[in-house]
């Protein structure tokens, strides 16, 4: 959702950022709309301390994902963690959505319909990750790298890129990563 200002100072919310003028719609702590259910273009309100989550919602999504795309579950769930926070709505001010924090032209790439779908984004995120692994070779630390920054900048500096928040971000997912080893049950 975003919230664009007119000329007269209104404020205007649209599902659409179709003015320079627009800025995404912070969800946290407020009423939030939620996407319908089905092909259904109607919405409906949900409030935040309503939705709940924990690291094992989507244990089963994540499993699937993982042996679908061959990418360990471990390190989709510490995305997860790092990216939403376990949070299937949740917005960036940039407009990534959903749980793996994806962009919309990236999930209009991935075909992903439904972004705050969890299952739709995990397999979406997932095939996503799995391509930045693919393209550095396996190496984990620059394929999250990328998947913060960006695959070109990564790709030309062959590094992790010095800016704070992706260096932040790849010790964060680690650190997840590290953590989550053998919490997923069944494994």
């Amino acid at each position: 959702m975003y919230v664009c200002v007119d000329a007269n100072g209104k404020k205007q919310y649209t599902n659409m950022n179709s003015s320079g003028n627009c800025q995404p719609l912070r969800q946290r702590g407020r009423a939030i709309r939620r996407p319908g259910s089905g092909g259904s273009s109607k919405s409906q309100i949900v409030h935040r301390k309503w939705v709940t989550s924990n690291s094992s919602s989507y244990d089963q999504h994540i499993k699937r994902s993982g042996r679908r795309y061959n990418v360990d579950p471990y390190l989709i769930k510490a995305v997860i963690k790092a990216e939403s926070d376990f949070d299937r709505y949740a917005l960036s001010k940039k407009g990534a959505q959903g749980l793996m924090q994806l962009m919309p032209a990236t999930a209009r790439e991935l075909h992903v319909i439904n972004p705050f779908n969890p299952h739709d984004n995990i397999d979406g995120g997932t095939r996503y990750l799995r391509n930045m692994l693919k393209l550095f070779n396996g190496n984990v630390e620059l394929s999250l790298a990328a998947y913060n920054a960006g695959p070109t900048l990564v790709k030309r500096l062959q590094r992790i890129p010095a800016n704070t928040e992706t260096v932040r971000y790849v010790k964060k997912v680690l650190a997840h990563y590290k953590g989550y080893r053998g919490s997923l049950p069944g494994e």
